[in-house]
C-alpha cells in the first residue's frame, strides 16, 4: 500500500505529512520517557522482521501495492507509540534506500501505515481483550486484520483526494486485496505471538511498556 511519488497532490501531501509528523513526534517523547533500554534489542530484531515482510509486495491499482504490515506485531508487544517508531523507521529506510514508496508520498505511508495502522490495531486488540492480561489469539488475529485493512481505506481515500484515482475504484480494489492480505497477517501474527509467548512465558507483560495505553 505504499503511495509513489506523482500520485497525492500538494494538499493532500502537506495535510498527511503534518498529521504524520506530530504523531510521530509524540511517539518519540512517548518513548523516550516510558521504554526501557533494555527492551530496545528486541524491539529492533522485531522490527527487522517486518522490514523484511513489507518488502515482499505486488501492484494493485492506482500506482498502490500490497503487502503485510506489522503493525498489530508490534503494536502487541511494545504498544502503539513504540510500534510507531518501529513502522516508520522501517519506511524511511524503504524510500530513500529501496524506492518503496515515494520520497514525497512518506508523509502519507507514515501516517496510514506507521500512525493509523499500529492505533487501530492496538485499539482493537484492546477492545477484544477486555482488559484480560495474558495473550488473546483472537483478539490479535482481528486486530491484524483491522491494521491492514484501515490502513489501506486511508490510501485508497487520500489518492481519490488527489484525483488520482476515483473512490469508487481505488477503494474496492484496496480494501478486498487487503481484507485477503489482512487474512494472512492475522494468521502470522498470531503464530509468532503465540511462540513467542510459549518461550518466553510473561513475554507481553515484560515487553508491554506503559507507552502502549493512549492517552487519556
Amino acid at each position: 500500500m505504499h503511495i509513489p511519488d506523482g500520485f497525492l497532490d500538494p494538499r493532500t501531501l502537506a495535510g498527511t505529512a503534518v498529521m504524520g509528523v506530530g504523531a510521530v513526534g509524540y511517539a518519540t517523547s512517548r518513548v523516550k520517557r516510558e521504554l526501557d533500554e533494555g527492551r530496545v534489542p528486541v524491539l529492533a530484531a522485531m522490527s527487522a522482521f517486518v522490514f523484511a515482510a513489507q518488502m515482499v509486495n505486488f501492484p494493485i491499482a492506482g500506482g498502490t501495492s500490497g503487502h503485510l504490515l506489522g503493525g498489530a506485531l508490534l503494536a502487541v508487544l511494545f504498544g502503539p507509540w513504540a510500534a510507531c517508531l518501529s513502522l516508520t523507521a522501517v519506511l524511511i529506510i524503504q524510500a530513500l534506500v529501496f524506492g518503496d514508496g515515494g520520497i514525497t508520498a512518506l508523509g502519507a505511508n507514515v501516517f496510514n501505515m506507521a500512525v493509523l495502522g499500529t492505533l487501530a490495531a492496538h485499539l482493537t486488540y484492546r477492545l477484544l481483550s477486555r482488559g484480560r492480561t495474558g495473550f488473546r489469539p483472537a483478539a490479535a488475529f482481528v486486530a491484524s486484520w483491522v491494521s491492514v485493512v484501515a490502513a489501506a481505506a486511508a490510501a485508497a481515500l487520500e489518492l481519490a483526494l488527489a484525483g488520482a484515482i476515483p473512490l469508487r475504484v481505488g477503494l474496492p480494489a484496496m480494501a478486498s486485496w487487503h481484507a485477503f492480505i489482512g487474512l494472512g497477517e492475522g494468521i502470522i501474527t498470531t503464530v509468532i505471538l503465540a511462540y513467542l509467548v510459549r518461550v518466553r512465558p510473561g513475554l507481553l507483560g515484560v515487553l508491554r511498556p506503559k507507552s502502549a495505553e493512549l492517552p487519556s
